[in-house]
């Protein structure tokens, strides 16, 4: 298990994992009062957390499927990515992918963070790269 540095500033609890096998853990809003969000409209919304993760993680935000569904809320640049050296407050771009109005409650939890391993990688300039089956291929090549 991976340990990271956390600074809670927020009223509620530190993120967690509601079960064993969940990927992702949520993260609230740290709010004083209710927001409205009209459609299409975007905002910026704070979760009072500072993270230190360790080089080689970065934290992925992202949205959450049950408020995607039941509200229309959404994180417009999913995943979001808070890097390694990164030590401001983490907070979540959401967008109102409804018609309605919606209302985000302080304490809702509007996104979920994943934290994942990564590499760096160094580029090889080459004239030729190898062959596969599916060659150039791109955008539905491979059938419906």
């Amino acid at each position: 298990m991976l340990t990271v540095q956390i600074i809670n500033k927020s009223p509620y609890d530190l993120p967690e994992y509601k079960t064993t096998g969940s990927a992702g853990m949520d993260l609230r809003a740290h709010i004083e009062q209710p927001i409205e969000l009209a459609s299409l409209d975007r905002m910026l919304i704070p979760t009072g957390l500072h993270i230190a993760l360790p080089l080689g993680y970065e934290a992925q935000i992202r949205p959450r499927s049950g408020t995607a569904y039941k509200k229309g809320l959404s994180v417009p640049n999913a995943p979001g990515t808070i890097d390694s050296d990164y030590r401001g407050e983490v907070k979540v771009l959401i967008i109102n992918l409804s018609r309605d109005i919606v209302t985000i409650d302080p304490g809702e939890r509007i996104a979920q963070m994943v934290v994942a391993k990564h590499e760096q990688v160094e580029w090889l300039p080459t004239e030729r790269l190898e062959d596969t089956v599916r060659g150039e291929g791109g955008f539905g090549s491979t059938g419906s």
